[in-house]
């Protein structure tokens, strides 16, 4: 049965949290585990539906994997399929990431195109391309893509635009060709840095991730070997506490976060008036005393302000002091966040990729439901400032990103509960009827 929350907004955030490993960092490095027979031990692993759908695509294909609270153990010594079926890819792009190291260590993948939030095209053409320069034969052929090579050969890519996804499968793909690989105009986000050290941890020859060039040199396959790594923190999942935060005028401080990995957006932070410190290189806090002024914002690629940010940072322009332009460049569907928080007594007006907020003193109680998964959590930003009761549906979208939000939340004095839909008398009575 689904759950809902049911959120009272109004209460102030205080006290200290810790922060996850980051989703979109471990995906990947869970996908890359197929590189090598050896075990790979990973720590500071987040407990999250995709990371469960990454493992069972990785049991699918013959691995062993095995998770014990912020531990896991891959082994990928007995690998018996080299396909990766709808079923399961359909449930989370960041699936497709197993075509480049089941290519790279076996010369043959056959993998579904990919599902995830339904937020925009988000095309395959740039890993595809990466691949064929790589000297795979890659077909799409009744929804799968098939690539094939007895030996991937070193080249220079230059992407288009700075994909993720692509520069991920691409440095991966590469670990095992023979010569050197350049990606120019690479993605310079943090989890890329990750990445690279993960792989370079395994035997791997990576340098210049957190650059706009990536040089691969490639290895033998008897050069990589296991070993542990600490997956990233989450910079996605700490700017949504952060966020909160600063929208019901808190004092709450994170720790196991990398300050230096969300610049952009506390600097936007501080620009709306909230103080931010870094009492240590892991933690970070930050103080709201008065209503936030309103800010524009332009997503772009790292490092500028991130696109996951976008829908959590609409929900902070609806109670800020003034009128604040969102313009979203990544996605072209991202914008699924307005219509729910209309419903909560948001001001927008939407044009296309232009959302012009106008920040009103408070939001009202509703219920809404998620749309996917940053359009969840604006959503619960939004109602812990409303005033009045919120029932938010569609977590099934927030628990693929956040781990225990609802327990976060409450240990920073919020007032959020999660029910099972039909254990939940209140829900048969009207909204109007219940204690706020």
């Amino acid at each position: 049965m689904p759950d809902k929350l049911i959120v009272t907004g109004g209460r102030r955030l205080h006290g200290e949290i810790a922060v996850s490993g980051a989703k979109n960092s471990v995906l990947k490095l869970m996908a890359a585990s197929l590189l090598t027979p050896q075990p790979v031990h990973l720590t500071n692993v987040p407990q999250l539906s995709d990371v469960n759908v990454m493992a069972d695509v990785l049991r699918h294909l013959g691995c062993r994997v095995t998770q014990a609270g912020a531990e896991m153990w891959i082994q990928a010594d007995s690998i018996t399929c080299n396909e990766a079926p709808y079923e399961l890819v359909s449930r989370m792009r960041a699936s497709f990431n197993v075509l480049g190291p089941l290519l790279g260590r076996f010369g043959e993948a056959r993998v579904s195109l990919p599902g995830g939030c339904s937020i925009g095209k988000r095309g395959i053409d740039l890993h595809v391309m990466g691949l064929q320069a790589l000297g795979a034969d890659v077909e799409i052929v009744h929804g799968y893509v098939e690539a094939k090579a007895s030996q991937l050969r070193g080249s220079e890519i230059v992407l288009d635009i700075p994909s993720v996804g692509a520069t991920e499968n691409i440095m991966v793909s590469a670990v095992l060709a023979d010569g050197a690989t350049v990606i120019a105009n690479a993605a310079q986000e943090p989890e890329i840095i990750d990445l690279a050290n993960f792989l370079n941890t395994l035997g791997a020859d990576v340098s210049g991730a957190g650059t706009s060039r990536i040089v691969i040199q490639g290895v033998s396959r008897a050069s990589l070997r296991g070993g542990s790594y600490t997956v990233v923190p989450d910079r996605i999942e700490a700017m949504t506490y952060l966020m909160a935060a600063a929208g019901a005028q808190g004092d709450v401080t994170l720790h196991r976060v990398n300050p230096a990995h969300m610049q952009t957006e506390i600097y936007k932070l501080v620009e709306m008036g909230a103080e931010i410190e870094t009492p240590t290189p892991n933690s970070v806090r930050i103080l709201a005393t008065r209503r936030l002024m309103a800010q524009n914002i332009v997503t772009l690629p790292y490092p500028g302000f991130p696109t996951d940010l976008q829908a959590p940072m609409m929900a902070l322009l609806t109670i800020a002091d003034g009128v604040g332009v969102i313009r979203e460049t990544i996605y072209e569907n991202r914008f699924r966040q307005v219509g729910n928080l209309k419903r909560m007594g948001a001001q927008i007006e939407q044009d296309g990729n232009v959302a012009i907020v106008t920040g009103a003193p408070f939001l009202s109680g509703a219920q809404v439901r998620a749309s996917d998964l940053r359009a969840g959590a604006a959503l619960v930003i939004a109602a812990l400032h409303a005033r009045g009761v919120s029932e938010i549906e569609g977590l099934e979208h927030l628990d693929r990103g956040y781990e225990t939000l609802d327990a976060k939340l409450q240990a920073l004095g919020a007032d959020i509960a999660r029910v099972t839909v039909e254990d939940d008398a209140a829900s048969s009575q009207p909204m109007e009827n219940r204690a706020v």
